[in-house]
């Protein structure tokens, strides 16, 4: 899969699933709905304030379709309690965030009663797709894991290999991201990407390598001017972030600093997938999420 063009293809090519939205009174939300809807990807159940929802509704001169399903909920809360419920319950396959911050739909996600929480750690998954390089990379984690730990972070680079795999990469390269290759104990992000490294040494269903700077994991010609080693020469197709910071601005640089630049976010661990973008981002990010959703 190079393109958010073709993981469209592949989810039409599927038996239509469940999202079920909390809060979804929201128009970038809405609109994402609809145009899914529209191509045929999923099905859906909206838990919103009606009165709220009605509103966005008019206000955009948007149309819902009439097979999606509108259940009320007096606010966002209540909304994430209830979207949770239905897919801990099997009525759905997927949660997607709406209007509600992400503190408050995680806290139901983690409910022991009704959540959807594994012994897997949970870690966001931001996938890219670069006109320049042609493909799609992974980014991992620029949204929920602060400073993971080593052991942390090999199950966060599980994660991503996971998603990977659902789309079609049979052997994920995974760069474990520096400023540099060499280690550095004046840096401590080259000491946590060569032990993360080293833990998946004999694994043989992925390619882990750090510590490496980004030029070296995503542009061939660095790598073969610096004479790079291992597996990994401009190919990666997972780039795992020693800390949140490094992650989230690698993405909102490309997001909001490029031109041309599709993305899409995903929460994996828990028992079904979380679609969870950010406010500012685009419906059309928002689709492509969902669509990244069911493919898993």
């Amino acid at each position: 899969m190079k393109s958010f063009i073709d993981l469209i293809e592949l989810v039409k090519k599927q038996e239509k699933k469940t999202v079920a939205v909390a809060a979804a009174e929201d128009h970038e939300v809405l609109e994402a709905v609809i145009f899914a809807h529209k191509q045929n990807l999923a099905k859906f159940i909206l838990y919103a304030n009606e009165e709220k929802l009605a509103k966005v509704i008019t206000e955009h001169n948007l149309q819902l379709p009439k097979d999606v399903i509108v259940i009320n909920a007096d606010n966002s809360i209540i909304a994430a309690q209830m979207a949770v419920k239905c897919v801990n319950q099997g009525k759905a396959d997927v949660l997607m965030k709406g209007l509600v911050d992400t503190s408050i739909i995680l806290k139901e996600v983690l409910n022991k009663e009704y959540g959807l929480r594994t012994n897997s750690i949970l870690s966001h998954v931001t996938v890219i797709e670069l006109p320049r390089l042609k493909r799609i990379l992974f980014i991992t984690d620029c949204a929920m894991n602060i400073d993971p730990s080593v052991q942390e972070l090999k199950e966060i680079i599980n994660n991503a290999t996971h998603l990977a795999k659902s789309l079609n990469f049979r052997k994920p390269k995974v760069a474990v991201l520096s400023a540099v290759e060499k280690i550095n104990p004046k840096m401590p992000s080259t000491i946590k990407c060569m032990e993360v490294a080293e833990l998946f040494k004999n694994d043989e269903e992925v390619i882990v390598e750090g510590p490496l700077a980004l030029d070296l994991a995503i542009n061939e010609e660095a790598a073969i001017t610096k004479d790079i080693k291992g597996k990994i020469k401009g190919d990666a197709d997972i780039i795992a972030v020693p800390y949140i910071e490094v992650g989230n601005a690698l993405y909102k640089g490309w997001v909001f600093g490029a031109e041309n630049v599709k993305n899409a976010g995903l929460i994996i661990g828990a028992k079904k997938p979380i679609v969870l973008t950010s406010r500012a981002d685009t419906h059309e990010a928002k689709v492509y999420s969902i669509a990244l959703s069911l493919m898993m």
